[in-house]
């Protein structure tokens, strides 16, 4: 199979935050499907569904990277690990995530001590414990392996301390996730000449409406402002990284229906005028230098 025909990016979950609404999307969760590997970035709630949705077979899993150990990140992790081990997974899953990690997996497996130990005995099953390893990374090279190469940058995402930008690289293409960060300029340099820069993104004029449907207020607001990137900011990373393409992901807010594609578009465009994709929940942008049909936007 060509590469063109397996490289793609999915953004299974695109908003920003664990809160779910009526009609609206998922929070963080991707599939990479990239140089032959089958890789899930982060584990917000529904990325099983959104998986099966674009598919992929759970007993396919491979690798699954965590950017951090916020919850609309990391919600799925154990849930999305055991239901692929009851489609009947086959294969070692490893999870690659910052220190806290391997607890959360085992904590995990604690609480599901009596499905995982009775579905052993009655229906046969291996070790779900066996076949997940756990690999926790800091800043620098997190992987690399069968021609595939990961690399870890320390982001700005007060309080959290552990939260990594990601790059993928395989056969001269290179995919990053700025991961939830505030503005952080040397964002730039680690995304240098990648094919795609998926980066989180914010509308000031919806943070209030934000707020106030949460009931946090100022405090949530103070976070909001503190650790997470304006749309225009994005675009400047894009910009002085030089990518091929911007995709804002992580989108704050995603669900306002007073907030269109287009109003991102005017945001992002004060700084980015390359090519752009606005995430929705579902699209696939494809690493291809051909245009794809059916809805996909290519590299």
């Amino acid at each position: 199979m060509s590469a063109d025909k397996v490289d793609r990016l999915v953004l299974l979950g695109s908003k920003g935050g664990p809160a779910l609404r009526p009609g609206g999307p998922w929070p963080s969760s991707s599939l990479l499907e990239f140089g032959g590997r089958t890789i899930v970035v982060d584990c917000g709630l529904g990325v099983t569904r959104g998986l099966v949705d674009a598919g992929i077979s759970l007993k396919t899993l491979d690798l699954i990277f965590i950017t951090h150990l916020h919850s609309d990140h990391v919600l799925e992790l154990g849930p999305l690990i055991h239901t692929a081990w009851t489609a009947g997974l086959p294969t070692p899953v490893t999870v690659y995530g910052p220190p806290g990690t391997h607890d959360h997996w085992r904590h995990f497996c604690r609480a599901m001590d009596f499905d995982i130990e009775i579905r052993i005995v009655d229906e046969g099953r291996p070790d779900i414990r066996k076949l997940v390893s756990v690999e926790e990374f800091g800043e620098g090279l997190a992987l690399h392996s069968r021609g595939l190469t990961v690399a870890a940058l320390r982001v700005d995402h007060p309080p959290v301390t552990d939260c990594f930008a990601l790059r993928f690289e395989h056969g001269g293409r290179s995919v990053v996730f700025s991961a939830d960060t505030a503005f952080f300029p040397l964002l730039a340099d680690f995304a240098k000449g990648a094919d795609i820069l998926v980066h989180e993104a914010m509308l000031e004029e919806g943070v209030e409406r934000l707020v106030a449907r949460t009931g946090n207020g100022a405090r949530l607001k103070e976070h909001l402002f503190a650790s997470h990137s304006f749309a225009e900011e994005a675009g400047c990373i894009a910009s002085n990284a030089g990518v091929k393409r911007l995709v804002l992901n992580h989108l704050i807010p995603a669900d306002d229906p007073a907030i269109g594609e287009a109003d991102w578009i005017d945001a992002v465009r004060k700084s980015w005028t390359g090519d752009l994709t606005i995430a929705r929940d579902g699209l696939v942008v494809g690493l291809s230098s051909k245009k794809a049909a059916g809805g996909e936007e290519t590299a």
